[in-house]
């Protein structure tokens, strides 16, 4: 155990944390997400949905304050009526974390895919809502 950092955080995940540079990204996927056959590196959170995860990796790096979009959502597939009520819990985690530093976008599905293939690793959630996958962007921690 260490302190003051999140108890979810698997061993794992700390160290994809502190080996992703200043503009690399990060993938928090729901579980219905193909992490395995997409990420170059995944970590199982099976047991964790997607706003758990969202803010213990935020209390450890920050959004990058120089990307046009540091906070990339997976847009809705046109016709589909489901409801995302995630983004506006995702939006407030990141706020509360990162203050007016969040810089939020929308990719289209396959979009989200390709992007999600060169992130530096996809952490691969139990989330069960639908359009729960987000991008994050990591930025530089400043002393």
């Amino acid at each position: 155990m260490l302190k003051n950092i999140s108890p979810i955080i698997p061993p794992e995940l700390l160290a994809i944390l502190c080996g992703m540079g200043h503009g690399d990204e990060i993938v928090i996927a729901d579980g219905n997400f193909p992490a395995q056959s997409i990420g170059q590196k995944v970590v199982r959170m099976d047991g964790h949905g997607g706003e758990k995860v969202l803010e213990a990796v935020l209390s450890l790096i920050p959004l990058d304050t120089y990307a046009d979009q540091n906070f990339l959502l997976m847009e809705k597939v046109p016709g589909d009526d489901c409801l995302t009520p995630i983004w506006d819990s995702y939006q407030a985690i990141a706020e509360a974390a990162e203050g007016g530093n969040v810089k939020k976008g929308f990719l289209e599905r396959f979009e989200f895919y390709n992007r999600a293939k060169n992130a530096y690793a996809v952490i691969a959630t139990g989330e069960s809502a639908l359009y729960a996958n987000i991008i994050i962007k990591k930025g530089v921690i400043k002393q």
